[in-house]
């Protein structure tokens, strides 16, 4: 609430539990040997330092201090985000950093960038990983705040890492110009409240369009399959028309109705529309 409150976000000394990590790995062969590979796996920092200051303090209060109180919110956003790069140099300095990523933000991460010259697996770095971020409760603000309260925080935490993912939830098809200043972002969430024209026209070739279809569509009184093939017609339409690299998740998914068949059946019309 106060000046003096910002000096409480401290660095937090980040220490590996051995005997609760080898436990969890014996658990895992028992179970998986013979099924699936066991490799035991450092974690994947994220940045969302304006999610967990609305957690701290409160969406309304938050909005309002973004107006009234702007100093104050970058003093604490320029704490926080030393903090989390504290964190970050703990986890590279003492090789729990991840690697090798399957997934970013729910969506897939190959690539063949990835990881960076000189790679050591037993000391991972940041530059070696994909990274992803948001600031959805900025979702709500023009974009030119979204340009001053953000933009300053993320480059520090994108400029680590090899590659990035930027957004969530927030509609960023007015913001896509913005997010270019953002260091190795690879990939743009367009969710389901995103212009999609917009966006791709925005986006073009130099990132790729990923799609967040609405999944209240998997979720209505009746299946309407001609609902969702008129939805993902849209957006496929408009990043042909923008040449953009497109991938689409499904996700956020809180009822099918019962009815599971209508996952694979939305899969089915996805790929017959994308020609697999």
């Amino acid at each position: 609430r106060t000046e003096e409150d910002v000096d409480q976000i401290r660095v937090p000394v980040i220490t590996l539990d051995e005997a609760a990590t080898a436990s969890a790995e014996a658990r895992a062969h028992e179970i998986f040997d013979g099924i699936l590979d066991v490799r035991m796996q450092g974690l994947f920092p994220y940045y969302q330092i304006w999610d967990d200051i609305t957690m701290w303090r409160g969406a309304e209060n938050v909005l309002f201090d973004l107006m009234d109180r702007p100093a104050f919110m970058h003093k604490i956003a320029s704490r926080y985000i030393e903090v989390k790069l504290a964190m970050l140099d703990q986890l590279e300095a003492t090789g729990l950093l991840g690697y090798g990523q399957p997934r970013i933000h729910c969506t897939g991460a190959d690539t063949d960038e990835l990881p960076a010259p000189d790679f050591d697996p037993a000391r991972p770095r940041a530059t070696d990983n994909w990274t992803y971020g948001m600031a959805q409760i900025l979702g709500s603000v023009s974009p030119a705040m979204f340009e001053e309260f953000e933009v300053e925080y993320a480059v520090r935490w994108y400029s680590r890492f090899g590659l990035g993912y930027y957004g969530c939830c927030d509609a960023l098809h007015d913001r896509v110009d913005i997010i270019r200043n953002i260091p190795n972002v690879r990939k743009i969430s367009m969710s389901a409240w995103a212009d999609v024209d917009k966006g791709a026209e925005r986006i073009g070739r130099d990132f790729v369009f990923s799609r967040k279809p609405s999944p209240a569509l998997v979720a209505t009184d009746t299946w309407q399959p001609e609902a969702i093939e008129k939805d993902l017609r849209r957006t496929l339409d408009a990043c042909t028309r923008n040449g953009c690299p497109l991938e689409i998740t499904l996700k956020d998914i809180s009822t099918v109705r019962h009815q599971p068949q209508r996952i694979w059946e939305w899969a089915d019309i996805a790929s017959r529309l994308v020609g697999r």
